[in-house]
């Protein structure tokens, strides 16, 4: 997905989408994971930074994402392996290729990304905020399936998915970290804190605000598989207007399901970015000290 934000976002942000290695596979498409610019002009050995992550990583809307604000600041090249939708098993399930890449690097920033990406007894997922059906293999988006739970089980069927959702979210973290050799930051990146209070009327106040699902005693159960853990919690600059990089206007942008944004409401801003960036560089410069 993330590289066809290039053709509704074209307006906003040139992503510079490119190829790091045609070895390296789309577990969902099946085809080469195209990843978000600037492409690194060298890649030597320990001499590069990598970030793992979903939409917020790869910093949708934001001309600036903190991995090339880090890229600046530390003067050394990084590779944003952000991608839509994304979850840990994503990048850790048959995926050695990448690995490489990802162990080849100096140090790992991997962000805490959505508990709707993990499966769970009825639904089976890639690594995406999608799934399949277990019962016939027939596809549904994250939040409709939720919404099917919700709207037809009791509530404590629905707790039982949950935390199947969330066992499946933290094995497939443990894995993913366990898999990483270099040095690693855990990154959690949101308008709101890890913890809070889940309840059962829709989807959105069962899954709350991104990372959907994943509250302070998930977060907690993968902490101790970092080296580091960075929290960076804004609402800086959000909503963000969405401006015509070519006439300095207002736009608009539809996405994928047909919705017209007139701002970005979701993924965090320019302004956000730049808290996160600031407050990785700290904790990058003490790891680089203890080296």
């Amino acid at each position: 997905m993330t590289h066809y934000y290039q053709e509704t976002d074209w307006n906003v942000v040139d992503y510079q989408i490119y190829c790091l290695d045609e070895a390296v596979i789309d577990p969902q498409t099946n085809t080469v994971f195209m990843l978000r610019g600037p492409k690194p002009a060298t890649l030597q050995k320990g001499e590069y930074f990598i970030c793992i992550g979903a939409a917020q990583t790869f910093g949708r809307f934001c001309e600036k994402p903190f991995p090339i604000l880090l890229q600046e600041k530390l003067g050394i090249p990084g590779i944003n392996l952000g991608r839509g939708g994304a979850g840990p098993s994503f990048f850790s399930h048959n995926n050695e290729k990448l690995m490489d890449y990802i162990n080849n690097a100096g140090f790992a920033i991997v962000q805490v990304m959505s508990g709707r990406s993990a499966s769970n007894s009825l639904f089976e997922s890639k690594g995406l905020g999608y799934y399949f059906r277990r019962s016939d293999g027939s596809g549904i988006g994250a939040d409709e399936a939720f919404k099917e739970v919700l709207a037809h089980s009791n509530k404590k069927y629905i707790k039982q998915i949950v935390e199947e959702t969330r066992t499946n979210w933290i094995e497939s973290y443990q894995e993913l970290l366990r898999q990483i050799k270099i040095p690693k930051i855990l990154l959690w990146f949101s308008v709101r804190k890890p913890r809070y209070w889940e309840h059962y009327y829709n989807v959105s106040s069962l899954f709350n605000q991104f990372p959907q699902l994943i509250n302070q005693k998930t977060v907690n159960r993968v902490k101790k598989y970092g080296d580091y853990y960075v929290e960076c919690v804004s609402k800086r600059g959000m909503p963000q207007p969405l401006i015509n990089r070519f006439t300095g206007q207002p736009t608009t942008v539809e996405n994928n399901w047909g919705e017209i944004w007139t701002e970005n409401w979701y993924y965090p801003s320019p302004e956000m970015h730049i808290e996160a960036a600031i407050a990785l560089e700290a904790v990058i410069k003490k790891l680089q000290r203890q080296e």
